[in-house]
């Protein structure tokens, strides 16, 4: 199930994987290959993913690896959707998705360990669940975003059929995500990546009807307004959306994990060397906190 020795350098090189794990990886192939319990654990768990590859919401449960805590536990996931990779990219041809977009968005795994490398000084596959939306084709890179194919969620769905729009929970709608280590979310590379998804789903997706963006961030919180410029790429950002709603419980952690890359920093620590940083920080020692924000807007037809 795993590409051999030479191949799965290869492989991981592909995927972005950090070039300083890729030699561990390739050490402990033969680990996981050779040992009766952790190879029935990578096929059970290759099938979950499989199974649920091309449908829209389908559950993925991996099992969890019962393994002494060390650098094959922290790293198993990465074999599993290595396992799982000729599956995803028939899917992928299948559906007609350019080759260069596919391996953007499978890269993910690279950026997940690179996000767990920052963190930890180790390596690791940092939110493994994450990365089942990529593997299942739910969702792809285009360009400086990533969209996510969805159904309404409850609340926002009930939020958007209050307003007189025509739906309910359930609807098909395209989730934004912002990748780390891609530069700034400047106004020109997000409508670029807007026009790119309408052609995008419109063209290998046509039986689905996308007449909505959601996103659910730290990052559509209102209170940004108080510390950054107007003409900040996140305010510009914000611009885009109508807000559904705003959650009541704080996400202090998801600001400081996206920010600084690690939710556990002390607050009294966390660096001021950007206006972001700056905002994050200062808002948090004044005894403040950062909330999530549930914004939409309409997507244009062609």
């Amino acid at each position: 199930m795993l590409p051999d020795t030479d191949e799965l350098a290869e492989v991981l090189l592909d995927l972005a994987v950090p070039h300083e794990d890729i030699n561990d990886l390739v050490r402990m192939r033969r680990r996981v290959t050779d040992d009766p319990e952790l190879r029935q654990i990578l096929e059970a768990s290759v099938g979950q993913l499989v199974g649920a590859v091309g449908r829209l919401g389908g559950e993925v449960d991996l099992p969890e690896l019962d393994w002494a805590s060390g650098p094959l536990q922290r790293c198993f996931p990465a074999y599993v959707f290595v396992a799982a990779l000729p599956y995803t990219r028939a899917y992928h041809r299948e559906r007609g998705v350019p080759a260069d977009i596919s391996r953007r968005t499978l890269a993910d795994l690279g950026r997940n360990m690179a996000a767990h490398r920052r963190r930890y000084g180790r390596a690791g596959v940092e939110a493994p669940r994450w990365l089942i939306r990529h593997f299942c084709g739910e969702l792809y890179q285009l360009g400086r975003l990533q969209f996510e194919r969805r159904r309404l969620g409850q609340r926002t769905g009930a939020a958007l059929a209050a307003a007189g729009l025509g739906v309910q929970p359930g609807a098909l709608c395209l989730t934004l995500h912002i990748p780390d280590f891609l530069g700034p979310l400047t106004p020109a590379a997000c409508d670029r990546s807007l026009t790119l998804a309408r052609d995008f789903f419109a063209r290998h997706y046509p039986q689905e009807r996308f007449g909505f963006a959601t996103c659910h961030s730290w990052l559509l919180d209102p209170q940004l307004k108080e510390y950054l410029d107007a003409d900040s790429n996140i305010l510009r950002f914000q611009e885009r959306f109508r807000i559904a709603r705003q959650d009541t419980e704080p996400a202090d952690t998801e600001s400081v994990r996206f920010v600084f890359g690690d939710p556990d920093l002390p607050v009294a620590q966390l660096p001021r060397r950007t206006s972001v940083e700056r905002a994050i920080g200062d808002h948090l020692r004044a005894g403040g906190h950062w909330y999530i924000g549930h914004g939409w807007f309409p997507l244009p037809e062609e």
